[in-house]
């Protein structure tokens, strides 16, 4: 890695990289204590049964297990062992104080009442839909022992929306969940919307479910906008079927698995790679992965690379390298460079008319193009601008420059550039010389003032003959005019250079 980019990157990352330090010493460490009762029912007695709540229960207890929360699984439980569990859960809670999380998820059946939420024991049976609440468990207990336990963060996740076991109780004609009012500091998210039924899925588990393992681990991720990826994913599954649900009192910031803090080095790639990936140049492309060849962006790097160059290429903004020309004969060779000794429009329309596909006939048309654009003797009449002061001035400039130019250039001939950096140097030499201007816009001073070109272009005599031949096409003849790190009259000696074939 070139050392000015090492350099850059740690530039980049510096200020950032310390206000990280400074905010883990100000801010409290998150609470170490996470404590979740997660029960999964299938099985049930007297009502039908589901395939999915309990590998679903098992998926969420593992997951949470592995982001360090304290488990208590249940399978199938019996209402006395749902109790007996809210009841344990509750008392941890109020033990851990008032930086523990707790969490309650439950996969099963549930149904409401009244406008009350009841989460279903398999071992419920129900004859009248008076006795809800004497053979159910209401959800809203679960929210009491949380609020008892006055702890800042809880969440309350329910897949338990599927379909009504008790569809021959008219009291039970309202599918789905009814909504809950969130307790201060609480999060709620349900599988589907208020008075939806979700689907229990056609997998090994339920599409909420999976998703929900799925965002639970990735680090960095705010509760927001995990749960928002949650209900992307399920809708996307579903086709549109099944739209999860959530609530929230949260009053403070909370992420499930926090972001690893990152080394100076691979914060430095990761800032200067979000900066380069949005400008999709491929010079810029080209330096990070030479400063950055083994980072976790690299292989990104490399494609968004080879995309933009092929975007390039079909625009033909990029010079192509292709065969060296064969060459003109030695009357085109002849009658081309008397047109330059005298580079009128007449000598170029002659050379035109005795070559008119010759290897130099797009540069005369474009010196002709040039010539009349340039004519300050052209009428002004209607259709043709008024030539001003300015333009003039700006025109002798141009038509000094060239005539400054000798008519043979080589490789190992110092340049003529009167007033310019390179006069006097030999293209062999040229990029031994520090740039004009910095590569990246807004790169300070130390990191390329005192670099040479090499860090930037890999050039040699065959790369600057093909970048040579350009400026013979009429696009390329197009650019002559436009800023270069040395002036356009670099671009003219290369121009000439290559009208002697790149000797």
């Amino acid at each position: 890695m070139t050392d000015w980019l090492r350099r850059l990157g740690k530039f980049l990352a510096h200020s950032t990289f310390a206000a990280l330090v400074l905010a883990a010493g100000s801010v409290p460490a998150m609470a170490q204590d996470r404590i979740a009762l997660v029960i999964g029912n299938s099985t049930y007695e007297t009502v039908s049964a589901l395939d999915n709540p309990t590998r679903d229960a098992e998926l969420i207890a593992a997951t949470l297990e592995q982001i360090d929360f304290q488990v208590t699984l249940l399978i199938d439980a019996t209402q006395t062992e749902m109790k007996q569990a809210l009841s344990d859960f509750g008392r941890n809670l109020r033990d851990g104080g008032a930086d523990t999380t707790g969490l309650f998820y439950y996969a099963g059946h549930g149904v409401q009442s009244f406008g009350n939420n009841y989460l279903l024991p398999v071992d419920v049976a129900l004859n009248d839909a008076a006795d809800l609440d004497l053979e159910g468990v209401e959800a809203q207990s679960v929210l009491r022992q949380m609020a008892s336990a006055r702890n800042r963060t809880n969440f309350v996740i329910l897949d338990a929306c599927r379909n009504n076991p008790f569809e021959s109780m008219a009291e039970f004609d309202s599918p789905g969940l009814a909504e809950m009012k969130a307790p201060t500091g609480t999060f709620l998210s349900y599988a589907t919307s208020p008075g939806a039924v979700a689907l229990d899925g056609i997998g090994q588990n339920s599409p909420f479910t999976t998703a929900l393992a799925r965002e639970m681990t990735k680090p960095g991720v705010p509760v927001e906008q995990m749960f928002k990826q949650v209900r992307v994913s399920v809708l996307e599954k579903t086709n549109g079927q099944q739209t999860p649900w959530d609530t929230s009192s949260l009053t403070n910031d909370f992420t499930f698995v926090t972001a690893p803090i990152e080394d100076p080095e691979d914060l430095a790639a990761r800032q200067l790679w979000e900066s380069v990936q949005a400008t999709k140049d491929p010079v810029q492309i080209m330096l990070f992965l030479r400063g950055y060849p083994d980072s976790a962006y690299a292989d990104e790097a490399r494609a968004l690379l080879s995309a933009a160059i092929e975007a390039e290429l079909t625009n033909g903004t990029v010079a192509v390298e292709r065969p060296a020309p064969a060459g003109p004969s030695a009357d085109e060779q002849a009658m081309f460079e008397a047109a330059q000794a005298n580079p009128t429009i007449d000598a170029y329309r002659q050379y035109l008319d005795a070559f008119p596909d010759g290897t130099f006939s797009e540069f005369a048309r474009g010196e002709i193009e040039a010539l009349q654009a340039d004519a300050s003797v052209d009428p002004v009449g209607e259709g043709v601008t008024q030539v001003t002061e300015e333009t003039e001035l700006a025109l002798a400039a141009i038509e000094q420059e060239r005539s400054s130019v000798p008519n043979v250039v080589k490789f190992d001939l110092p340049l003529v550039a009167p007033g310019s950096v390179i006069d006097g140097i030999v293209l062999s030499e040229i990029t031994n010389l520090s740039p004009l201007f910095p590569p990246v816009e807004g790169l300070p001073d130390e990191f390329w003032k005192a670099e040479t070109c090499t860090n930037c272009h890999e050039w040699n005599k065959e790369r600057l003959c093909d970048q040579a031949n350009v400026y013979l096409t009429l696009s390329g003849q197009k650019s002559l005019e436009k800023p270069h790190p040395f002036g356009g009259i670099f671009k003219r000696n290369l121009r000439q250079w290559a009208v002697g074939g790149c000797e």
